[in-house]
């Protein structure tokens, strides 16, 4: 069974699902293997709820390594997703309104996106999901004045608050 993005399923599904299923599901909110087979492990859950709980208090032991291979995963704001699996399908529907501005305001997210790479070396992330491109644009510009250290924590928080979306929008 394979298991769509756009169809939620419901918790007493997603805990019945076949490992491979469930393991891609999972993958496809955040690319973190220990952090997958921890989820996958203390299936089955009661509620949404307890899945959500269990998935944040794991995601909060992701380490700096975790993170920086997960965000392979995450196009640059304001680029296409490539691919057809359902962590690309996700990034489409998140960057959504950031995908859809002015020329002024691309440009600006471009060079954003250019300076953050060269000031942290990776690309920046954050939750795009109900933000607009100038939301994001301003967050870029915040995070750029970021420490070393402020700036992996606030990279973990926005790849865990994007994996907490993504659960919530696939299992109901």
């Amino acid at each position: 069974m394979t298991v769509p993005l756009s169809t939620p399923v419901g918790v007493h599904v997603f805990d019945r699902l076949e490992d491979a299923d469930a393991r891609a599901l999972v993958t496809s909110w955040a690319a973190v293997p220990r952090w997958v087979e921890a989820v996958l492990a203390r299936r089955p859950f009661r509620t949404v709820e307890d899945l959500a709980a269990a998935a944040d208090r794991l995601a909060r032991t992701w380490t700096d390594a975790e993170v920086e291979a997960a965000l392979a995963e995450h196009p640059r704001i304001g680029d296409r997703p490539v691919g057809d699996g359902a962590a690309a399908a996700a990034s489409r529907l998140e960057q959504a309104a950031s995908a859809d501005t002015d020329d002024a305001t691309a440009a600006a997210l471009r060079q954003g996106n250019a300076d953050y790479e060269a000031r942290f070396d990776r690309v920046f992330l954050v939750r795009a999901a109900g933000r607009t491109a100038d939301e994001v644009l301003a967050e870029l510009r915040r995070r750029l004045g970021n420490d070393d250290d402020t700036e992996r924590t606030e990279v973990a928080d926005q790849l865990r608050e994007i994996a907490l979306l993504r659960l919530a929008r696939s299992v109901a």
